[in-house]
């Protein structure tokens, strides 16, 4: 049976990932979401590698990379697409379904029955995500649309594929190779594909410490303990916590409006996100490959 304290704790990683809009809009360069990305991923990665001192055998080499490609660059890549091309809000729903993705990958890559209630709950979240978020000016893209779902179909694949996959290391290691590449690999992206950085001022440098150290090397080494303790769709909706908080945050430190109708979206967001934790409890664990 799964502990309380194991959901509250892997909640805690989507929670902190909300703060990811504000961080950014308050404290880094703007237009450099790529550069930033990798930033975000490749020094706290080295810096978990400096910790543990191993690096991955061979035949773990393509596993990892293909992990960091999924969770990090693909994931991150699409995302900054989606969010220049949609409305925030838009972008966010598009997101949204990746609970269903992972539903439905679970039952095909390590056999997770598929249950009534999560896809109920993860239905919900992303009804509650639109109530939180979606204006009524929210156009759409076709580019952006395919971008936000290629992005939610990359982290899906790496939430269950990181459950799948479990080699015979720590998880501060496994966590440490995954950030690493998905460094490894953003870094060619943002040398090819944006200007080179400006000078850091001081609050530049103190937020991307802060996206690194926190919003990934410790969030992620949570997010992936989560990965492998819950089942996939009870891990999953958890990330609707993240444009919750993000929502939250904006009221609270940037004096944005909260209405009625996005309240009533925290209140479905959760209530799906408790369904799903409840229906998560009846899953059996995977076997590792």
């Amino acid at each position: 049976m799964v502990r309380l304290s194991d959901i509250l704790l892997t909640a805690l990683a989507p929670a902190i990932w909300g703060s990811t809009y504000y961080v950014t809009t308050e404290f880094l360069p703007q237009g450099y979401p790529i550069t930033m990305a990798a930033l975000r991923a490749l020094p706290a990665g080295l810096l978990l590698l400096l910790l543990v001192r191993r690096l991955p055998s061979r035949e773990w080499v393509g596993r990892i990379f293909l992990l960091g490609a999924f969770n990090f660059a693909i994931f991150w890549v699409m995302l900054f697409v989606a969010a220049y091309r949609l409305p925030g809000g838009v972008a966010a729903i598009v997101g949204a379904v990746q609970p269903l993705f992972v539903i439905f990958i679970a039952f095909y890559l390590i056999k997770t029955p598929i249950f009534l209630f999560a896809v109920i709950s993860a239905i919900g979240g992303i009804f509650g995500v639109a109530l939180l978020l979606l204006g009524p000016s929210a156009a759409l893209d076709p580019i952006g649309i395919i971008a936000g779902l290629a992005g939610a179909l990359s982290m899906a694949f790496g939430t269950v594929l990181s459950r799948k996959w479990k080699p015979p290391v720590s998880l501060l290691t496994f966590t440490a190779w995954q950030l690493s590449a998905g460094g490894l690999l953003l870094l060619p992206l943002a040398y090819f594909m944006e200007p080179a950085l400006p000078p850091l001022t001081s609050t530049n440098i103190l937020g991307i410490a802060y996206l690194g150290l926190i919003g990934a090397a410790l969030t992620y080494y949570i997010w992936f303990r989560g990965v492998g303790l819950l089942a996939p769709s009870a891990v999953s909706t958890l990330g609707f916590l993240s444009p919750t908080t993000a929502v939250i945050l904006g009221w609270v430190l940037l004096d944005e409006s909260l209405t009625p109708v996005q309240m009533l979206g925290v209140g479905v967001v959760l209530a799906s996100i408790w369904v799903s934790q409840m229906a998560g409890r009846k899953a059996p664990a995977p076997k590792p490959a």
